[in-house]
């Protein structure tokens, strides 16, 4: 029997499969529409590829890590086969604005499932996997998965009601942090940096700067406060950026984001 199943081995649902292949003894299940995907995922996590209802009706652990827009319908596929399970079984969705309401209703019972919301930074071990789950959940199981995610990153428990608004934050935010990269690295451009270093310069001080911020405990305008000299170069950035609404675009970004998201749930 293998513990962990992963139905859809997309970006999110490959790379989770990839990162839990790391932290359990055991081999993991994976299954996806595209079958080459699949072999290809079940040779990189030394795996087995499966069919959902394999997985389904083997797995301890059951990743659904397909779109919300087809959660409905592969849960419909495999619900005759949940149903028939004498064993234990908890599953794991990862779908963005889907309750875990809604997943019990779509899989046809009261089943016990977490709910997981983790961001692409996963792939390099340095993700934020929020997570929450239903009361037919047990500790051990809550712990034996968490235990499981290690090694894609941060694993942080937090109230179903909130879950959606921080993945507007941890789920969309790693694009707009690209984009912002992106733009210093292109400010670097014009400056008359080479592309390779302008990149590089952009993209480690992104990364110094975060770390600052969760290591100093102190707030992120007290941090900027400390770079910017009176009438310097940093002061003079900064009200670029206030002329442009800076701060008020990427709220409102991530209020898009987190509306989008609950649209998403209601269709389901």
């Amino acid at each position: 029997m293998n513990s962990f199943g992963f139905i859809g081995c997309g970006n999110m649902g490959g790379t989770l499969a990839l990162a839990v292949s790391q932290g359990v003894s055991s081999p993991i299940a994976v299954s996806d529409y595209d079958r080459d995907r699949a072999a290809q995922m079940a040779m990189a996590s030394g795996g087995v590829a499966m069919s959902n209802e394999q997985i389904a009706a083997g797995c301890r652990y059951i990743f659904l890590g397909v779109k919300p827009q087809v959660l409905g319908s592969v849960l419909a596929g495999i619900a005759p086969v949940l149903a028939g399970r004498t064993d234990r079984f908890v599953l794991v969705s990862m779908a963005a604005g889907v309750s875990i309401a809604s997943v019990c209703d779509m899989a046809g019972g009261q089943y016990p499932v977490i709910r997981i919301m983790p961001n692409t930074p996963a792939s390099v071990g340095k993700g934020v996997i929020l997570y929450c789950y239903n009361q037919p959940v047990t500790g051990a199981e809550v712990n034996e998965l968490t235990e499981a995610l290690r090694m894609a990153g941060d694993v942080s428990p937090l109230s179903e009601s909130l879950i959606d608004a921080a993945s507007a934050i941890s789920g969309c935010g790693p694009a707009f942090v690209y984009m912002f990269i992106e733009a210093l690295a292109d400010g670097g451009v014009k400056c008359g940096l080479p592309r390779d270093k302008a990149l590089r310069f952009a993209a480690e001080t992104v990364l110094g700067s975060a770390d600052m911020v969760l290591t100093s405990g102190k707030h992120p305008g007290e941090l900027k406060d400390a770079v910017c000299s009176p009438m310097g170069s940093t002061i003079a950035g900064v009200e670029a950026l206030e002329k442009h609404a800076f701060r008020g675009t990427a709220m409102d970004a991530v209020w898009a984001a987190y509306t989008r998201t609950k649209e998403l749930g209601k269709k389901e």
